[in-house]
């Protein structure tokens, strides 16, 4: 019997351990989040994007696996949904869906339409983030 509960114990932490860079990744957009990452001064990224749209699905996986690779950065994704968020889609003056902004606080320091060149978008957020190399 304590094996089983030691086995069980072990599965959740573990599927818990390898599902939490997944969920980490990124969230949705709310200002109220937005406001509180500004508050607290941490590396925010807003990822304008549409779920039927492909370079915003490369840009997710390129920004997924960042997150997975460099967690000492900080950094907080928030997506906003570019058909039904029109109000924050003008806000951040996006032309289009896969615009990426990155803010450190209330400074955006960075700012890209349609990228999809990994290396583009990590070297970005490498020099705008403080914390990736602080921390590195």
């Amino acid at each position: 019997m304590k094996f089983i509960r030691l086995a069980l114990r072990t599965l959740i932490a573990a599927t818990l351990v390898f599902s939490m860079p997944f969920a980490l990744a990124s969230e949705p957009f709310s200002e109220e989040r937005f406001k509180e990452l500004q508050a607290a001064k941490r590396p925010i990224l807003i990822d304008v994007r549409a779920d039927w749209c492909p370079t915003c699905k490369k840009q997710g996986e390129i920004l997924t696996q960042f997150q997975r690779d460099n967690a000492q950065c900080g950094l907080t994704i928030l997506n906003v949904d570019f058909d039904s968020q029109k109000k924050w889609v003008k806000h951040f003056r996006a032309p289009r869906q896969s615009t990426l902004l990155l803010f450190n606080g209330e400074q955006q320091v960075w700012f890209s339409v349609a990228e999809t060149r990994a290396d583009v978008i990590q070297q970005n957020i490498f020099d705008s983030v403080k914390a990736c190399t602080d921390n590195a």
